[in-house]
């Protein structure tokens, strides 16, 4: 019960947000540059910011390194996703410009504004340090090879996508993550510095701009589009498949192997981490796609499909789960 009224509430608070879009941009508030304003904003000083002071404030290397088993079967299990995407790709001829969303959705989950305090209902402050884990595997996921294939998918370039671009491959965001990663390897003190408490709260408050903007942005595109962009077609059915069922089992699988193997998982490990990977799309995926020229409309359509279908899948992943 605990689990389906958290879910719920989350996914109230993230449908009134993008509510709020369509409404204001129903009344003309918003020009036409403005959606490419919101996701200038986000791409090069919001989420950069959002993700350094998020990895210093959750994380520390103590922690990265007592935890690296969870690190260890999330890597696995996003490699296998991004496998078997790409295969989808080539078996169901999904089109460029969609092929990024699709593959990000088997892939990337929206941990930190769902999974988080979903997590924090379940299993409370003790599983923190296991959400941690799949945190990092996530955000590192999301900002290589996710945020590449995204730009890579460019239904725009034509045969100039051939030619390798190396800026693709260290977008802000990832950069964000690299620095503190460097942070936490050289233990540099930074958030619990006295006199640079206004460095964490400028951070932290620009960073919170990535949620809210998102959400407000996926609103604009469904006030342009119109609802007939809310659609189970075959490629959105196929990508939510991915993401409540595939992502999961997968990691469930590799768990079990571990298991077998002898590797011992505490139960709240286990749980923690199919959790996380039953998480919905990433609220960002509709910015990625503006980025890079790709199908907006579809990434929207995946997006709230996904968070608003996730009230039915916590309940029955909890359920799933309870032999754990």
């Amino acid at each position: 019960m605990t689990a389906l009224y958290t879910s719920v509430q989350s996914i109230l608070t993230i449908v009134l947000i993008i509510a709020l879009g369509y409404l204001l941009q129903r009344n003309n508030w918003f020009d036409d540059a403005f959606g490419g304003t919101i996701s200038k904003l986000l791409m090069k000083v919001a989420l950069p910011a959002s993700i350094f002071i998020s990895v210093l404030e959750r994380l520390t290397l103590k922690k990265l390194v007592s935890l690296s088993s969870g690190l260890l079967y999330g890597f696995g299990a996003v490699i296998l996703g991004y496998l078997i995407a790409f295969l989808l790709v080539r078996l169901l001829k999904i089109r460029p410009g969609r092929r990024g969303t699709f593959i990000n959705m088997f892939v990337n989950a929206n941990t930190i504004f769902i999974g988080l305090p979903l997590n924090l209902a379940l299993f409370g402050d003790q599983a923190t340090p296991y959400f941690l884990m799949y945190y990092v595997v996530n955000t590192v996921s999301t900002w290589t090879l996710g945020a590449f294939l995204m730009s890579w998918d460019d239904p725009t370039a034509g045969k100039a996508k051939v030619a390798f671009n190396w800026k693709k491959l260290l977008p802000a965001p990832l950069l964000g993550f690299l620095v503190a990663l460097v942070f936490l390897l050289l233990n540099i003190p930074f958030v619990h510095v006295g006199w640079l408490g206004f460095a964490v709260n400028t951070l932290d408050y620009v960073g919170g701009l990535v949620t809210p903007l998102s959400l407000i942005y996926i609103g604009i595109i469904l006030a342009k589009a119109g609802f007939k962009t809310i659609r189970f077609d075959r490629d959105s059915i196929v990508a939510l498949l991915g993401r409540f069922v595939i992502a999961p089992a997968l990691i469930t699988a590799l768990i079990v192997l571990g298991l077998h193997a002898g590797f011992d998982v505490p139960s709240l490990e286990i749980k923690t981490l199919i959790v996380q990977a039953s998480a919905p799309g990433l609220a960002v995926l509709p910015i990625l796609a503006t980025e890079g020229h790709g199908d907006v409309e579809y990434a929207t359509n995946v997006v709230t499909l996904s968070t608003v279908l996730f009230a039915i899948v916590v309940p029955i992943v909890m359920l799933l789960i309870q032999g754990f």
